[in-house]
Parts: structure tokens; sequence; C-alpha cells
């Protein structure tokens, strides 16, 4: 995850007004959106990729892109370079699980999370060897279980 902190802070400047009150900050300019984790989602369902992004967003996760397929995944990854990889296990061809190792062997880096409409029960130890950092249920997809996956 790429951090950035403001060591040096600006103080408030305040004018001859009251309304002539500028807030202070971080003098290096600092784009908030850089110190939120990169999220990719992948799912072949638009429906679900738009209502994650919508309800990651909100929560503080900074979505920079979407991908229906493994293929299309592994693409994305290499061109975005994101924090975190939202992966469905259930995708066409080539499922979750494959697309998970195959970002494994590769430099990107990325955190992997598996997702599914189904419980993890489901998957019973495929879950357990499997190249991510963790599972979790689509109904249970929020922003806090996600960080909380995230360590």
């Amino acid at each position: 995850m790429r951090v950035r902190a403001c060591t040096t802070m600006r103080r408030p400047h305040v004018g001859a007004g009251h309304d002539d009150v500028r807030e202070g900050g971080c003098q290096h300019g600092v784009d908030v959106s850089s110190l939120r984790p990169t999220v990719l989602i992948v799912d072949d369902h638009a429906d679900f990729r738009a209502s994650a992004r919508a309800l990651l967003e909100t929560e503080g996760f900074n979505i920079v892109g979407e991908a229906a397929g493994g293929e299309q995944a592994l693409a994305e990854v290499e061109r975005l370079r994101p924090d975190v990889v939202l992966l469905d296990v259930q995708l066409p061809g080539e499922d979750g699980f494959a697309v998970a190792k195959r970002l494994a062997a590769g430099s990107s880096g990325a955190t992997v999370i598996l997702i599914s409409s189904r419980d993890a029960a489901a998957y019973g130890p495929r879950l357990d060897t499997a190249a991510a950092q963790g599972f979790l249920a689509k109904r249970m997809l929020s922003g806090e279980a996600l960080a909380a996956l995230l360590g």
C-alpha cells in the first residue's frame, strides 16, 4: 500500500475580515486519494461491480478500475498496479483461484481478496491453499470488512 505522510503543516491564515479564513494543510499538497488503498474490482456482473465501487468509494477506498474476467484482470493489474484486487471466484473461463495464482506468480505485489456469492464453506479447503489474503462473501462486503482482511 502506498502511504505518504505530511510532515510540515501550514497554519491557518486569518485575514482582516471574519470571512477571510483559509484552512491550513500539508505544504506538500498530498492528494488525499493517494492515501487510500487502490482497488481493482473483478467480477463478471456489471451490476455487482457498480455496487461494490459505490460502496467502497463511500467507505474510503480508491477504485482504480474494473474487469469482467481473468485475462482482463491480469492486464488491468499490470496497467493500473492496484494495492488490492477484489476477485470473484466464479468467473467465466479461468476461475478466481487460477487468476489469483497467476497474480501471485507475477510481480504486481497486489493483495488478492476473493469474493463470492457463496459462503466460504462452499469452497472448503481450496480457500486454505488459495493465493489470496482472504475471502469475503459478497453479502458481507463493506469497507470495514475489507480493511480488516488487509490488516
